[in-house]
């Protein structure tokens, strides 16, 4: 057995903090089943610096011997956990350290994202979200609002129609005759505004002019008074991935003017496609 250093003071508390919290996530995932129990056994030999016993595990865990070895059989043979080479016990596998640095990496390339989107929305000075197509839906995965007092406020993972949004309809101008044919005939085109295309014929027209320009229009088509357009953020081999929108009440900004920032919503959204490349 490792003897394990003593602590000060300072890092005893510390210490005791995390053990409070790591406790009160062990008592959420007791409900959660065989995957609560997973999850909480990785928690805890990856909390320690030091390998943890199997005796260790299922004493800090409350998990019967049984389920614990089960379970640590498991989450070995799929490479989550792997017995330390001096025998003290188990730490964490390959595909665990592999899945953390995966994690950091993703992290990363959000923040870069996030910051790709503020620095559109300095030079534009309206909103400027990124967002992508779920169903005849679009989520908003992130956005930056403007800052002023009038404008459309939705926070990330908000979900708008298609067919009347900019990145909506950039979006379904992607999909084969065959799947917009598919979403058309199965999804009610609901009317926002007057300037809403509800009519399958004319969206399919609309699209159209959209495949080729590569710019999604709102003019008024989903909130009176309020304009949007969006640019395809593109990876290799021609797939888009999301779309990147600007939008504002007209009153401030013109659909002609929004349209004059195409170029510089061009360059961020190839910006921003780069950060998915780092990530494969």
């Amino acid at each position: 057995m490792i003897d394990k250093p003593l602590k000060s003071k300072e890092s005893w508390v510390a210490s005791s903090d995390r053990e409070r919290r790591r406790s009160a996530r062990m008592e959420q995932l007791k409900d959660a089943g065989a995957t609560g129990k997973s999850f909480t056994v990785l928690e805890y030999v990856t909390a320690d610096r030091h390998p943890a016993t199997m005796s260790e595990i299922i004493r800090a865990t409350q998990i019967s011997k049984p389920s614990a070895h089960r379970i640590v059989n498991m989450l070995c043979d799929l490479g989550f956990l792997e017995r330390d080479q001096g025998g003290n016990g188990f730490i964490g596998g390959a595909r665990l350290v592999d899945l953390a640095q995966q994690t950091v990496l993703s992290t990363a390339a959000r923040g870069i994202r996030h910051a790709l989107l503020e620095e559109l929305a300095r030079h534009v000075g309206e909103t400027c979200n990124y967002g992508i197509l779920t169903g005849a839906q679009v989520t908003y995965l992130d956005r930056v609002e403007s800052k002023w007092p009038l404008g459309l406020r939705f926070d990330a993972g908000s979900q708008v129609p298609a067919h009347c949004t900019a990145i909506g309809k950039l979006m379904l101008s992607q999909l084969s005759e065959n799947e917009l044919l598919a979403v058309t005939n199965t999804v009610s085109l609901g009317r926002y505004t007057s300037r809403t295309l509800t009519n399958p014929m004319h969206l399919r027209k609309a699209l159209s002019e959209v495949r080729q320009t590569k710019v999604g229009v709102d003019n008024q088509e989903f909130m009176d008074g309020v304009v949007c357009i969006a640019v395809p953020v593109t990876l290799p081999g021609e797939r888009v991935l999301g779309g990147i929108a600007i939008s504002a009440p007209e009153a401030r900004m013109t659909l002609e003017t929004a349209l004059t920032y195409v170029p510089k919503m061009r360059e961020v959204a190839e910006r921003y496609a780069r950060t998915f490349d780092t990530e494969t």
